[in-house]
């Protein structure tokens, strides 16, 4: 009896995290979208649709300061980071697919841009230097991870004291915002995640037609 009941939680335990549930707000993770998709991040209607250069604005790039873009694919955010923060700054273009980092390669090329540094990183680790950036970016990427725990406390060794975190995700709250459920979260599901891993929230912009701005700050 003993070890039908063993079996059974066994099997229920690796259902669960078959399933790819957050521990803390029980969301079910979307999975990383593959290099098939490239396209998709480039598509013409997405300027129109997610205003990434407003996005920029409302978060504020320094000149000369130095930005992690996780999950940055074939370099969408990326090249207008590095040009915000200029040939004295620095951007960490990051990804855990290498096709999407050759593709993006290419293109900082074609920008005739220098100050961007590919990085392949892990699922739980995005491999980039310990206390020195100042502002970490994901774009639609949080609600992907698979470990977003460990991801989060790795991101959290990577910034300086007064560094940021900055989270672009659709509206979870809004149904109207056409996107699976999966892929959009709530206010307070990034709060109630990030919390736990050393992040308070710092502020929220709604400039965005789709998408909150969540503004991280390290906790004290």
């Amino acid at each position: 009896m003993r070890n039908a009941v063993c079996v059974l939680l066994l099997s229920l335990h690796a259902a669960a995290f078959a399933q790819g549930v957050h521990p803390v707000s029980g969301r079910r993770y979307a999975g990383v979208m593959g290099p098939a998709g490239a396209d998709w991040l480039v598509r013409p209607e997405r300027e129109q649709e997610e205003h990434p250069d407003a996005a920029l604005d409302a978060i504020g790039i320094a000149k000369g300061s130095t930005v992690a873009d996780i999950g940055a694919g074939v370099g969408y955010m990326t090249w207008r980071l590095a040009e915000r923060v200029g040939p004295r700054g620095k951007v960490y273009g990051n990804d855990i697919q290498p096709e999407m980092l050759r593709q993006l390669r290419r293109n900082m090329e074609q920008r005739h841009l220098s100050n961007v540094e590919p990085v392949l990183g892990a699922i739980d680790d995005p491999k980039l230097p310990a206390h020195s950036v100042d502002l970490v970016l994901m774009v639609d990427v949080y609600h992907e991870f698979s470990e977003p725990q460990a991801m989060l406390r790795h991101v959290r060794e990577s910034l300086r004291p007064d560094g940021r975190l900055v989270l672009l995700e659709y509206r979870g709250e809004d149904p109207a915002v056409p996107i699976r459920p999966e892929h959009k979260m709530t206010v307070e599901q990034v709060k109630a995640e990030l919390g736990p891993e050393g992040f308070r929230l710092d502020r929220v912009s709604e400039v965005l037609p789709r998408q909150h701005i969540l503004i991280f700050k390290l906790a004290q």
